[in-house]
């Protein structure tokens, strides 16, 4: 019996559009067909989110009588060719691993482009002359970055012509997407534990200010949050710096039972850190850093967006959670 499972993946674009926590599909000419598995149940997950990482682990039981194999896919967030964020971080998060009951596992990575109606554009952008690194990170950058060649005027004029380009900017209107795919034994009645970590994309950045339209809604902020950037913003001249960071957890509907046992961890990275975010159960404290929720038989019913205010550049750890109390 083979099926595909889509796997935890957390980050986020411009558009917010993510697709992450694990769940079972199939891969039909559409693309990824999400589904239901009533052999394989998610006994336990936990989730440690920060701003600058993504650390996710799970322990799996195949609760049938037969082994099963399976074709595993992590998807990245689908992510603007022309926005960004970064001329040096894109294409992959950094530090990805995946482990399996410790042991490190072999991935292939798959790129494709979709075109603004959703479109695998891949194959034409490739008989344009592009390479995955031109179609990951396109020439928006070049000048600055030199990481690329910019589009000649013939690509640039059969891209317009396939609504790829705007005309006007000169802007490429795809969005990129990259899986990571691996294959994953399951034995009847053994626990499969499955670990990875990251540093995940992100919306915002330096002197981001804006509380745009649905802000609120989205990240359920109330008056202590607002007095608090307040706070911030009038001892920097204004600029609140802001990492948003997505994670899908509908797709952990997909197993057997849902997730039995779920604790998520947001996690600080300095005291003063702003944090807020629409979630249901009560959030405890775990100490200045960390505040974490626990939850029994959880079926999600939304997808999970965190705020991150007051946070600074150069923060990133490579890897490095902080250590939490047993």
């Amino acid at each position: 019996m083979k099926r595909i499972f889509q796997f935890a993946f957390a980050a986020c674009t411009i558009p917010a559009t993510v697709l992450a926590n694990d769940g079972i599909a199939s891969v039909s000419v559409g693309g990824i067909v999400f589904g239901k598995t009533d052999a394989i149940a998610m006994k336990k997950e936990v989730l440690n989110i920060s701003h600058d990482l993504i650390s996710v682990d799970y322990e799996f039981l195949n609760e049938s009588a037969n082994g099963v194999e399976e074709t595993i896919v992590f998807p990245l967030p689908p992510y603007p060719a022309a926005m960004q964020g970064s001329d040096t971080y894109y294409g992959q998060p950094d530090g990805f691993s995946i482990r399996v009951d410790g042991k490190p596992v072999t991935f292939q990575s798959r790129l494709v482009a979709r075109s603004p109606e959703g479109e695998d554009v891949t194959a034409q952008l490739k008989k344009l002359g592009f390479s995955n690194k031109e179609i990951a990170y396109t020439p928006a950058f070049a000048e600055t970055s030199g990481k690329v060649a910019a589009f000649t005027e013939q690509q640039a004029r059969q891209l317009i012509k396939l609504g790829l380009l705007d005309e006007e900017s000169r802007d490429p209107t795809w969005t990129v997407e990259v899986n990571y795919v691996w294959h994953q034994k399951f034995p009847a009645n053994k626990i499969v534990r499955v670990h990875h970590d990251y540093r995940p994309f992100f919306e915002g950045g330096p002197g981001a200010t804006a509380m745009y339209d649905g802000f609120a809604a989205t990240y359920c902020t109330d008056q202590g949050y607002l007095n608090a950037r307040a706070k911030v913003a009038a001892r920097s001249n204004g600029y609140v710096n802001t990492h948003n960071v997505s994670y899908i957890l509908k797709t952990g509907n997909t197993w057997k039972n849902g997730i039995e046992d779920f604790t998520l961890n947001i996690i600080k990275r300095k005291p003063d850190e702003l944090v807020s975010l629409c979630f249901p159960g009560t959030f405890k404290k775990i100490n200045a850093l960390t505040y974490q929720v626990r939850l029994a038989n959880f079926r999600p019913a939304k997808d999970l967006n965190v705020h991150f205010g007051n946070v600074e550049e150069g923060e990133h750890q490579d890897g490095v959670m902080p250590v939490l109390p047993k």
